[in-house]
Formats: structure tokens, sequence, C-alpha cells
């Protein structure tokens, strides 16, 4: 409950006294879960929803709208948003980092458009780094397994100069095939590099300063389709400075680059008529400047306001199956925010503010947020907050074309230039307490109200192209719960637990191909249970089980379900020295393999059971 967080206003809170529904993923959660990836780490905060679709891609969001393209949730690594402007989502196997050197993940699930703008609608992750004083020495891992078939990572951190702080990082792994469900691989082996570094110099007593950039290159199989290849990089600047108790400012500056090249399947339009297989790639260069200034004013009000920019040119080469257009695109984002707290009582603080932003598809756009605070006690806080958020129109909403059009090829399915923001009104209720020395629990209710969401309509004259429209309307609501017991000084318990109700439906005289279908898919409860034992002879022994409702995934106006499971995973670690840890993961104990997402089909992937070692060594 001491633990500094960040992102819900932009100001380090102790998250006994943050007014909102966030969990927080520490490094040490991290390395005890023995999780080898992002994704897999993101398991560890109960509201998010993360289900695996095969060796390389997962489906993961907030509060509900977990497609294959989940576009209501919100990602950034050190402030870079990975957000992607293509389809609206975020492509998980390009976010990659040393998790040895992830500070904590903050997971906020709720929106947070106020503070970080478009497309943070049921939630934000902001997974933050270490800085570079942190990560001095040598650290090396290594690893291999049956599905993780072998890794490795190496970083080296030191002193440049007085002040001056560096690391430099490199990692390596190839993860083999899934199965289907008749046994067969499933084609989806996955390879990937990636390497960086992050220079952080307290220029003097005022100012800090910091320059990080990542670099990575991989391939990834795709089931019937061939072979994904994905590349990217960033650099990111940020100038940080404390002009008094009262007030401080920074500046962040970072390109970005994204390729993805992506085969594409031969598309039927008839018996007769079938568009060629092809590739399509994308190509994205993101320049992205923001600036943000916290102050008090007075004695009973802190306030943040900012500023940002942001510039993006996309490439397409289309394939014959699928097209975007126009095929290059420069696009802008201009944005600024301004949020005050207010202190009505020296225990209850009300919050309101707003983010206004310009984009190139729907003009402006304001999402605005109230919050009101009651710190019960200095362990206890309650909340309830008013918010409204949008999901921009993405390139897929507004250019797609599939397939390509050709003189004997009519299209069938196109983005429409009309294709206008989703939006959301959400009303949480929230508690978060410290009872005792052993018990903390939180536990936060929503209802969220939705419209203008995507469907898929038809042409009064012609039928055919079947145009993205915003023809959807709906509500969910739900409950998150979480428990820590600390039952012995060895022994740490948690609990969690999920529950959502989905009523999406179509507009009263309106159209929708999929039934309103394809935008949710999504378990109506989840529950999670962990231990976490400091054993004798230096052993640690960690398990995490989970049970996971069943979700209904659409195929068109038809829904086939992926059944309820429950899964367990156990990592077990010895340290026979300080600086060595050896360690042993099994991950989906309890079946050798089955389906966590997909629909269901001779194509379904199956996760299996695995297993892996790992050493670990900081010198």
């Amino acid at each position: 409950m001491s633990i500094q967080v960040t992102s819900v206003s932009l100001r380090p809170q102790r998250l006994s006294s943050t007014p909102s529904a966030i969990q927080v993923i520490t490094a040490e959660d991290i390395r005890r879960s023995g999780a080898s990836s992002i994704p897999e780490a993101l398991r560890l905060a109960d509201n998010l929803d993360v289900a695996r679709k095969n060796a390389h891609d997962w489906a993961i969001t907030a509060r509900g709208f977990n497609t294959a393209f989940a576009n209501k949730l919100l990602v950034l690594i050190d402030g870079r948003t990975v957000y992607t402007p293509l389809f609206s989502g975020v492509l998980w196997d390009h976010q990659d980092y040393l998790l040895e050197d992830i500070d904590r993940i903050e997971v906020i699930s709720g929106p947070g458009g106020t503070i970080w703008g478009a497309n943070a609608v049921n939630g934000v992750i902001n997974i933050v780094t270490k800085g570079a004083r942190a990560s001095r020495g040598l650290y090396v891992e290594a690893g291999a397994g049956d599905q993780l078939q072998d890794f490795t990572g190496l970083r080296y951190g030191g002193t440049l100069a007085p002040g001056v702080d560096f690391r430099v990082y490199g990692k390596t792994f190839h993860r083999g095939n899934e199965v289907l469900a008749d046994g067969a691989p499933a084609a989806d082996e996955w390879h990937m590099g990636q390497g960086g570094f992050r220079l952080d110099a307290q220029a003097s007593r005022k100012d800090a300063l910091t320059l990080q950039g990542d670099l990575y290159s991989g391939s990834e199989g795709q089931f019937s389709q061939g072979v994904v290849g994905v590349s990217g990089g960033n650099v990111i600047g940020r100038w940080s400075r404390t002009w008094s108790e009262r007030s401080d400012t920074s500046l962040q500056v970072y390109y970005d680059r994204t390729h993805l090249s992506d085969p594409e399947s031969a598309f039927a339009v008839t018996s007769t008529l079938i568009a060629p297989a092809g590739t399509l790639t994308d190509n994205l260069d993101t320049y992205d400047v923001s600036f943000q200034h916290r102050f008090r004013w007075g004695e009973r009000q802190r306030l943040v306001w900012g500023l940002g920019y942001r510039f993006t040119h996309e490439v397409d080469h289309n394939s014959p199956s699928v097209a975007v257009t126009p095929p290059t695109l420069d696009q802008d984002l201009y944005s600024g925010f301004l949020q005050d707290e207010v202190a009505i009582l020296d225990n209850l603080f009300f919050t309101i503010g707003s983010k206004l932003e310009h984009n190139a598809y729907t003009g402006y756009e304001v999402e605005p947020s109230a919050r009101m605070q009651w710190s019960v006690t200095d362990s206890q806080v309650a909340w309830w907050a008013i918010s409204r958020a949008v999901r921009t129109p993405c390139r897929l909403d507004r250019g797609l074309q599939q397939p390509a059009p050709t003189e004997t090829i009519p299209i069938l399915l196109m983005g429409s230039p009309s294709f206008r923001s989703e939006t959301l009104v959400a009303y949480e209720l929230g508690y978060r307490a410290q009872i005792g020395r052993r018990v903390t629990a939180s536990v936060s209710a929503f209802y969220n109200d939705y419209d203008h969401v995507r469907s898929v309509g038809f042409t009064p004259v012609t039928i055919l192209p079947l145009p993205f429209q915003n023809n959807l309307e709906g509500e969910t609501h739900g409950v998150e719960l979480s428990l820590t017991y600390q039952a012995l000084d060895w022994w740490r318990l948690h609990a969690g637990y999920n529950a959502l109700n989905e009523n999406l439906r179509v507009k009263p005289g309106a159209f929708d191909l999929n039934g309103a279908l394809n935008e949710t898919a999504d378990p109506a409860q989840r529950i999670s249970l962990r231990s976490s034992m400091d054993l004798p002879g230096r052993l640690q022994l960690d398990a995490d089980l989970r049970w996971i409702d069943s979700r209904k995934i659409n195929s068109g106006p038809a829904f086939g379900v992926v059944p309820s499971y429950g899964e367990l995973d156990l990592h077990l670690g010895w340290h026979p020295v300080r600086q060595l840890e050896l360690s042993m993961t099994g991950q989906n104990l309890l079946h050798g393999g089955h389906p966590e997402y997909g629909f269901p089909g001779p194509g379904q992937p199956q996760i299996q059971r695995a297993f892996y070692g790992k050493l670990q060594w900081r010198y």
C-alpha cells in the first residue's frame, strides 16, 4: 500500500491514497511469477483479462471488449504510447523488454482519457522501467524448455561521470509451435531479438535528463499464411526540472518506428472470384512531443496541465486480399489538458479536469472527468467518479478495402469516411484499505454506457460493399475484488475476482451484419488465487491458480464458445548465493493443452503445458 504510483494524477501518490481502480505489478512480482514476457506478467493484474491466442499473439483488455483487435486499452512504456493507429489496439508481439529492468507495471481499469487522451477507454497500462542507477553492474540470464525453447539476456550498467549513469542490454528468444486440436503443429513458432540503452544524468540539483532507446527484429509463423516479419525501434528524450517544492515540469520527445510484413490468405468473393494471397506491409513513423507542469495553487489546490503534439507517417503496401487507402497517410494530433485537485476538507478531495484533442478524422474530442476522494483514514480510501472517453477511428475503420478492388473483383468489406468516434460515459465506485498489518483489500464497481460502437452495415442501393458504421450501443457493468493476506512472515496469499455483464445491441432501426457480436469476446467471471512462500534453504515457491469462464467468439452473425478452464502455474527459485538464482517454471499444468481464444475449428491453437529452466546471475 506504500508503493508510489504516477499514472492516475501524473504525480507520485501512495497506492493507499490513490482514488482509482489501480493495481501494481512490482519487479519482485514479475521475478517470482516466472513470466517470460510482458503479456505473461500482465496475468498478475486481477483487473485484466489476458488470453493467449497462439505462440506469439495475445488478447488483453480491461472491463470487456476483448476481441481479436482489442481496441479500448491504452498501453505506454516509459511514456511512449504503443497503441497502433492501423487497427486501434496493441501489437503485443512487438512489445518486449528485459523483464529484470522493469520497475513496475501500473494497471488502471476504467477510463483515463482526461490525462492520457483518446483510446484510454476501458483502461491504461503504464510500464515503467528502472532508472540506470538502479541497474548498475552485470546481469546475465539464460534458459531453455520445451515451448520456450531457448532464451538469453545480458545487461551491463555503470557510471560514466558523477551523476551520469547508463545501461545497455540485449536479449533473444525462440518459442516453439503450439498445436492444433488434431495434434498437428500450429506453425506459429516465434523468434525475436532486441537490444537497447538508457542514460540518466542529474544535470543539476533541479534538472534530470534521460535518453533511452530500443531496437528489435523478429519473425513469427502464422497458420496457413506464412511467416510474419516484425521490426522497429524507438528513442526517447526526457527533461525534468523541479522549480520548487510546489512546482515542477517535464518535457518529453520520442520517435518510434514499426514495420509489419503480414502474409494474407486468398479471399474468396464467390466460388469463381478469388483474390489471390499476398503480403500486407505497414510502416509507421511516429514523432511525439509533450509538456507537463504540476504546481500547487494556494494551500488547497494541486493543478497539472499539459500540451502535446504527435505526427504520424504511415505507408502501406497492399495485398490482393486486403488493402488500406490511402496507401500513404500523414496525420497530426494536437492535445491539451488541465486537471485540478481541490482539498474540500483535510480528508475530502474533489478532482475535475478534461482533455481536448484534435485529430484528422473527427476533429475536436473532449474527455472530461470528475472524481471525489474520501480518505477515511491514512490506510483507507473511498472514491466515486464519472468520466467520458473516446476511441477515435483507425486506418481500417476509415480506409479498409477487402479484397483490394480490381476490374473483375469487387470490394465486399470497406471502411467508411463517415465513421465517427466510439464514446463511453463511465460511472465508478471504489474502496481500498489496509486492515491491520496483514490484510489489504480493494473493491470497485462500474457501469459503462457506450454509444456509436463499430458495426458492419450495408449500402442501401447496391447492398455491397458492406461499410463499417456506428450502429451499436449498450452497457456493461461489473465488480472487481482483490485481497492480499500475509498469513505468515514467509507466506503471502492473494485472491482476485472479476464479474462482468455486457449488453451490446443494434440501435433501433439500424443494422449490423454481425448481430452485435463482433465487438465483445469476454468471460463473465474470472478468479485468481496466488501463493508466495519463502522456504528454508533459500527456496521460493510461487503458485498461480486461475479459473476463466467461457467466452463467446464470433464468426459473422454466429458465435462459437471457448470453454471455461482452470490452470495452474508454478515457479520454484533457489538462491545458493546472493548473486545467483536457479529456477524452474511450469505453466498450464492442469491440462496437456486447451484453447484460450479463437473461433472453434481445425485452425484453433491449443495452448500447451510448458516447462522451462532459468539461470540468473547478478554482479
